[in-house]
C-alpha cells in the first residue's frame, strides 16, 4: 500500500516549503522580473534616465547579424560540450566501476576537477595551449601543427570546448558511477551466462538502465553550457578572435557591462532565459519518452 503523510495543520506544509520558496523567489523570480522590466526600457549606463521603448530592444536584437551569429556559436558550443563531457564521463565511470585496486584514489582524482572554478579552468587550458610556450602547443608545433587560438576561430572554439567539458566531466562522472553501481549484478551475470559480449551487455542492459541518469545529465549539461561557461570563455578567449566564440551569455555580459547597453542586454537575458526554458521543455516532452524508469 502507498504511504501518505497526513498533516493535521493546513499551514504546516506551506511552512515547510517556505524557505525553498523564498530562495526561488529571491534568486529566480525577482531577477527574472527585473530583466523583463528593463528589457522594455532604454536607460543610460548610470540609471539616471529611463525611457519606455516597448519592443524596440528586441527588434534591434533580431536585426543585429552579430547577435544571430551568436545563436549558431552557442548551439555548436553547447552540443560539443554536452556530448564530449557526457561521453568521456560515461567511459571513465565504466572503467572506475571495474577497478579493484586503488579504486578510491582513482575516483577521488576524477572528482577533483569539479572543485575548480570555471575561470581557473579557462586559464589552465589557456596556459596549456598558449603558443609557443604552452606544453600542448609546443608539442603540436614539434609535430608540424601550427596552433594559434588568437587568430584561428576553430582553434579558439576547440579550446573553450575542451576547458568547459573538462570542468563538467567530474559532475557527470559522479552520477554515471552512482547509476552503474545501482544496477543489479544479477542482470549482468545472467547476460554473461547467456553468452552476451561486454559490448552487447552494455547496450542492451547497462545503458537502458542508465537512461534516467543520462536524461538528467543531458538537461543539466545543456543548462551548464548556456550559463556556467561564461567564466571559461571570458578567461580563455574573451569571445575572440573577433566574436567567433562569443556565446549568448558572454555577448549579454559584453553588451551590458562593456558596451553599457542596459536595455539591450536585459532583452538578451530574456531571450536566453526563454531559449533555455524551451529547450528544457522539448527535452522533457520528446527525449523523456525514450527514458526507461
Amino acid at each position: 500500500m502507498e504511504k501518505r503523510v497526513l498533516f493535521r495543520s493546513a499551514w504546516l506544509p506551506w511552512l515547510l516549503i517556505a524557505p525553498q520558496m523564498a530562495i526561488i523567489v529571491v534568486f529566480f523570480f525577482w531577477p527574472a522580473g527585473q530583466a523583463l522590466y528593463q528589457s522594455v526600457l532604454q536607460e543610460d549606463a548610470f540609471g539616471t534616465s529611463r525611457e519606455f521603448v516597448g519592443m524596440a530592444n528586441f527588434e534591434r536584437l533580431w536585426s543585429d547579424p552579430g547577435y544571430l551569429e551568436s545563436f549558431q556559436t552557442t548551439a555548436i558550443f553547447s552540443v560539443l560540450v554536452a556530448a564530449s563531457s557526457m561521453s568521456l564521463a560515461l567511459l571513465l565511470a565504466v572503467m572506475a566501476n571495474r577497478v579493484v585496486r586503488g579504486a578510491g584514489l582513482y575516483k577521488t582524482l576524477l572528482i577533483w576537477p569539479y572543485a575548480v572554478a570555471p575561470v581557473v579552468a579557462g586559464v589552465l587550458w589557456l596556459m596549456l595551449f598558449a603558443s609557443p610556450y604552452g606544453v600542448i602547443a609546443f608539442a603540436l608545433q614539434s609535430l608540424g601543427y601550427d596552433w594559434n587560438h588568437l587568430l584561428n576561430a576553430n582553434h579558439a572554439m576547440a579550446l573553450i570546448v575542451m576547458a568547459a567539458a573538462w570542468k563538467q566531466i567530474s559532475y557527470n562522472f559522479l552520477f554515471f558511477l552512482a547509476g552503474l553501481q545501482s544496477i543489479p549484478h544479477s542482470l549482468i551475470e545472467a547476460a554473461t551466462i547467456d553468452g552476451a559480449s561486454p559490448w552487447r551487455r552494455f547496450w542492451t542492459i547497462v545503458f537502458p538502465l542508465l537512461s534516467p541518469t543520462t536524461f538528467f545529465l543531458l538537461v543539466m549539461n545543456v543548462i551548464y553550457a548556456f550559463f556556467d561557461t561564461f567564466g571559461t570563455v571570458d578567461a580563455a578567449t574573451h569571445g575572440g578572435p573577433g566574436k567567433d566564440t562569443a556565446i549568448l551569455v558572454y555577448k549579454l555580459y559584453y553588451d551590458g557591462f562593456k558596451a553599457l547597453d542596459m536595455g539591450g542586454s536585459a532583452a538578451q537575458s530574456v531571450v536566453l532565459m526563454g531559449v533555455v526554458i524551451a529547450l528544457t521543455v522539448v527535452q522533457f516532452r520528446f527525449v523523456e519518452k525514450k527514458v526507461q524508469y
